[in-house]
């Protein structure tokens, strides 16, 4: 058993997701709707966002085009359908409120986390930061 197995074990709902007391923290008003495709390594494991990006929301879809990753999955887990979910942007704003000010970016926007947490436009010059939550989900330590 690996340390995530153990982690998820305790931590974990029934289907696998960090379980989160999801609080009212955006108010979405595009007329699409506020989904959007969220990596499983944030909902799952507790990394923060690191990347995001905006695409072109799917019409006739609640979709808001935004899609969230930790930022280093690679070619064959982000070619898995099944390790990503569609969530409302208020749930992943309870995940990592840290995303919140950058919500309203144009379509095409490509976001990076940089060290100091902030989100920058992703120019392929700088890292992703990678980090992990540091906050209490169901009264227990998420690190």
């Amino acid at each position: 058993m690996g340390l995530f197995d153990k982690f998820k074990k305790k931590n974990n709902s029934d289907n696998g997701f960090l379980k989160v007391d999801v609080q009212h923290l955006i108010d979405w008003n595009e007329p699409n709707g506020e989904g959007c495709i969220v990596s499983d390594m944030i909902t799952k494991e507790g990394w923060k966002v690191g990347y995001m990006f905006r695409d072109e929301p799917v019409k006739d879809q609640p979709d808001s085009g935004w899609h969230f990753f930790k930022g280093d999955e690679d070619e064959d887990y982000s070619n898995d359908p099944h390790n990503f979910h569609v969530f409302a942007l208020n749930t992943v704003c309870n995940y990592d409120p840290d995303i919140i000010q950058y919500l309203n970016s144009p379509i095409g926007a490509h976001l990076i986390r940089t060290k100091d947490g902030m989100f920058i436009t992703d120019d392929g010059s700088q890292p992703i930061h990678i980090k992990k939550q540091e906050k209490e989900i169901n009264n227990q330590q998420v690190k």
